[in-house]
C-alpha cells in the first residue's frame, strides 16, 4: 500500500513506502532527557537521549553528493553528512539538505509514511553529522537547478544521527544570509571551514598543488624537504626564533658565555640557502619543494607569519645570451587585451638576463594550472617588461597592464633652464592625464603627450609630480593614483576590466636598493639586496659594480606579475665565491658575525658549485587569484589575522617562568 503527500507550495507529488522510512534511535530508555552543559555559552540545556551520539557500527556510504547524479535514479544510497536546517512545507512534508566535503543533496522526509521519524528528524539540531540511506529520484522539473545534484533528490527511507551538534552554535555555516563577522569565524575555523566556498578553495588547493608536482616530475625534477630548523642569517626579512636547550660545544665561539645562555634556531624566511647548496652538491641537477616559509612582519592583508612557496632551483642556468652585448634589443611593448577579451600580442622579446630556463619552467606551470583549472589557455611565451620601463611607464614594480592611463615623463617638455634644475638634483616630472574626449573609446585607455601635444581642448585632468630620474622603490605617486582611479572607475561602471589573464615578467632590478624600509631594520642605513645577497649582477654591469657604481648595477632577478600582482619571483644566483664574498663585504657591509653566518655557502661556491638560478611562487596568494577571493586566509585551512594572531589556538601565548629557565631565557 503506498502513500501520497502533496504539497500545497509546490504541487509536487512523492509515493514512499511506509514500511522503509524509520528513524534508527539509540538504546531504548525509560529516561527521555538528560542535562549538560553547552560549552560556548556556558547554558545548561536538556538532551534528548534518542539524541545521544551514535558509537556503534554504521553502514559505509556508498556515494557522496559529488558523485551522485541522475544515472542514479531509483538507485538505494547510503550517504554520511551534515544536516542543514530544514525547509519545511507543512506538517507532513520537509525538505533538508545534507552537506558533505564534496557538495549537498537535497533529502525528502515525509510524514504520511511515519509521523513520528519526521517529528523526530525535525528536532535533530543543525549541523547534525547523520547517516541517510534512501533511495534517488529525479526532481520535478520546475524544481531542478543549475548546479551538480540539483536535478535529483534523495528520498529518506532510513535515517541514523551519528552525532549531535549543539543548539547553541556561535554560528550556522550554511547560514550565508548572515554571514558571522571574521574574527568570530576565525575562533571557530573548524565551523567556518564547513561553509562551501571555503572546502572549495582547500579543494582546489590540493588540485592545484597536484598539477605543480605533476609538472615538474614531468621535467626531471627532485622534491627534496629541507631543514624547518636553521640558524639566524642577514637575509632581508625578519626571522622567527625557536629557543633550544642544546648547550653551545666547547668548541663553539659561544662557549665562553654562560653555559646557560639562551640558542636559538631560526625558522626558514625561504629554503634559499639549503636549495643553493643542494644544487652546489651535485646531488640534484633540479629541485622543487612546496615549502612552508616564516616572517616575523608586520601585519599586512594579503601577508600571512607561515606561507607556503612553491619553490624550485636549477643547475647550469644561463648568464644571459651573447647578442646582448653586441646591441641591446628593442624592449617590446606591453599591449592591453584586445576587445573581445583575448591576450595581446606580443612583437619582440626582451628577456636580456639569464636564467630563461627556469622562465620556461615556471611558464609551464603556470599554463597548465591555468588550462586545467581556468580552462584558459596563455600563450607559450608571456611579456616581459624592464624594471626601469614599468615604473616609468606605469609608476610601479608589478604593473596592471589590463587598461592603459599611462604615466608620461614630461621633463623633456619643460623650459631648459627648469630642465636643467632638474637634472642636477636627478629629478624628473612625470604627468598622468585623463583626458574627456568624446571621440576616444574610452578615456581610461588613452594617454597624451604634453603641452600643445596634450590634445586636451576638449578638456579632462592632469597630474603632474616629481621622482626621482633614476626609478626606485616599488611604486611612485603617480603609479599609485593610477590604480585609484582605475578602482574609482570601476566602481562607477566608467571601465570594464578584461577577463583574460595578463601575466608579465619584469626583470632587470636594481640589484641593491636603500629604498626599502622592510629592510631598514637590517641594513642601518647601508645597501641592501632588492632581491637577497645571492642574486646576480647582470654580466653588462660587473664592471660597474667592481668600480662602486652601485645604484648602477642591473640584477638578474625576474618577478612574474599576473594583474597587477606579483606572483612570484626569482633570479640567477651568484656561483662565484669571491664575487659573493665581495658583495657581502664591500657592499652590503656585512660585520664578521653577520659575514660568518655565510661561511657554509661560501665554501661550497669554493668547491665547484654550478651556475644556478632558482625561483618561488607564493602560493597563498595565487590560489586566492584561482579562488577569487581578495583574502589569503580564505584560501589556508588555518590561517593568522593580519596582526598575526591565532584566534582558533590562541597563539602567541606567554611561556611559564619554569618553561623558560630550561632554555636560559629570564621573564621581565
Amino acid at each position: 500500500m503506498h502513500h501520497v503527500a502533496k504539497t500545497s507550495a509546490s504541487g509536487i507529488c512523492r509515493v514512499l513506502p511506509k514500511c522503509l522510512l524509520r528513524l534508527n534511535t539509540v538504546r531504548p530508555t525509560s529516561r527521555t532527557q538528560r542535562c549538560f552543559t553547552n560549552g560556548v555559552s556556558g547554558s545548561t540545556q536538556h538532551l534528548r537521549l534518542d539524541q545521544e551520539a551514535h558509537c556503534a557500527p554504521y553502514p559505509k556510504r556508498t556515494h557522496t553528493c559529488r558523485t551522485l547524479s541522475s544515472a542514479d535514479v531509483d538507485v538505494s544510497v547510503t550517504m554520511h553528512g551534515w544536516l542543514l536546517p530544514e525547509r519545511k512545507v507543512n506538517k507532513k512534508l520537509s525538505f533538508f539538505s545534507l552537506r558533505d566535503p564534496y557538495g549537498t543533496v537535497q533529502l525528502v522526509v515525509s510524514g504520511n509514511s511515519d509521523p513520528m521519524a519526521l517529528s523526530k528528524m525535525r528536532d535533530v539540531p543543525p549541523e547534525s553529522t547523520v547517516l541517510v540511506q534512501g533511495v534517488v529520484k529525479m526532481r520535478a522539473k520546475g524544481q531542478q537547478r543549475p548546479y551538480p545534484g540539483g536535478d535529483i533528490e534523495v528520498v529518506v527511507s532510513s535515517f541514523t544521527l551519528l552525532n549531535p551538534a549543539d543548539r547553541n552554535l556561535p554560528f550556522v555555516p550554511s547560514d550565508t544570509e548572515n554571514l558571522a563577522n571574521e574574527q568570530l569565524r576565525l575562533r571557530y575555523r573548524y565551523l567556518d571551514l564547513r561553509r562551501n566556498e571555503l572546502s572549495a578553495n582547500i579543494r582546489k588547493r590540493s588540485d592545484v598543488a597536484h598539477i605543480v608536482r605533476t609538472v615538474f616530475h614531468e621535467r626531471d625534477f627532485t622534491e627534496v624537504e629541507t631543514p624547518m630548523l636553521l640558524k639566524s642569517t642577514p637575509e632581508g626579512a625578519r626571522e622567527f626564533l625557536v629557543p633550544t636547550r642544546v648547550i653551545a660545544p666547547a668548541t663553539n665561539s659561544r662557549a665562553t658565555q654562560s653555559p646557560m645562555s639562551p640558542l636559538f634556531y631560526a625558522l626558514p624566511q625561504s629554503p634559499q640557502q639549503p636549495k643553493q647548496l643542494l644544487i652546489a652538491s651535485g646531488a640534484v641537477d633540479r629541485y622543487y619543494q612546496l615549502a612552508r616559509c616564516f616572517r616575523d612582519e608586520d601585519g599586512r592583508k594579503d601577508r600571512q607569519p607561515e606561507f607556503t612557496q612553491v619553490d624550485l632551483e636549477m643547475a647550469w642556468v644561463s648568464w644571459g645570451e651573447l647578442e646582448a652585448n653586441v646591441a641591446s634589443p628593442q624592449e617590446q611593448p606591453i599591449l592591453t587585451a584586445e576587445a573581445d577579451g583575448s591576450a595581446p600580442l606580443s612583437t619582440r622579446d626582451s628577456w636580456r638576463i639569464g636564467g630563461h630556463e627556469v622562465r620556461d619552467v615556471v611558464e609551464a606551470v603556470v599554463r597548465r594550472i591555468w588550462a586545467e583549472i581556468e580552462k584558459v589557455e596563455l600563450p607559450l611565451q608571456f611579456p616581459v617588461m624592464t624594471y626601469n620601463s614599468a615604473m616609468t611607464r606605469f609608476g610601479s614594480d608589478k604593473p596592471d597592464t589590463r587598461f592603459g592611463l599611462e604615466v608620461v615623463d614630461v621633463t623633456s617638455h619643460l623650459p631648459a633652464a627648469t630642465q636643467e634644475t632638474f637634472a642636477v638634483h636627478g629629478e624628473a616630472i612625470d604627468a598622468l592625464i585623463v583626458r574627456e574626449d568624446s571621440s576616444a573609446d574610452h578615456p581610461f585607455l588613452r594617454a597624451a603627450p604634453f603641452s600643445s601635444a596634450l590634445n586636451m581642448q576638449g578638456g579632462g585632468v592632469l597630474w603632474l609630480s616629481k621622482r626621482p630620474r633614476r626609478p626606485e622603490g616599488g611604486s611612485t605617486a603617480l603609479g599609485r593614483l593610477r590604480l585609484q582611479l582605475a578602482s574609482r572607475a570601476q566602481a562607477l561602471g566608467d571601465l570594464t576590466l578584461p577577463s583574460y589573464p595578463h601575466f608579465l615578467w619584469v626583470t632587470e632590478f636594481p640589484l641593491f636598493t636603500r629604498a626599502d624600509p622592510d629592510k631598514d631594520f637590517l641594513a642601518h642605513g647601508r645597501w641592501s639586496s632588492s632581491h637577497h645577497p645571492f642574486t646576480a649582477p647582470m654580466w653588462q654591469d660587473i664592471g660597474k659594480m667592481y668600480e662602486g657604481k652601485i645604484a648602477e648595477i642591473r640584477g638578474q632577478h625576474y618577478d612574474l606579475v599576473l594583474n597587477g600582482v606579483e606572483i612570484g619571483g626569482g633570479s640567477v644566483r651568484v656561483h662565484d665565491a669571491d664575487m659573493q664574498d665581495y658583495i657581502f663585504s664591500k657592499i652590503l657591509q656585512l660585520d664578521e658575525q653577520e659575514k660568518a653566518s655565510f661561511d657554509h655557502l661560501l665554501h661550497a661556491l669554493r668547491c665547484g658549485a654550478p651556475p644556478h638560478g632558482g625561483f618561488a611562487f607564493g602560493f597563498d596568494r595565487l590560489m586566492a587569484i584561482l579562488c577569487k577571493t581578495e583574502s589569503i586566509r580564505d584560501v589556508i585551512a588555518f590561517p593568522k589575522t593580519g596582526a598575526g594572531t591565532d584566534l582558533l589556538f590562541k597563539s602567541p601565548a606567554p611561556a611559564s617562568k619554569d618553561v623558560l629557565a630550561q632554555y636560559g631565557i629570564r621573564a621581565q
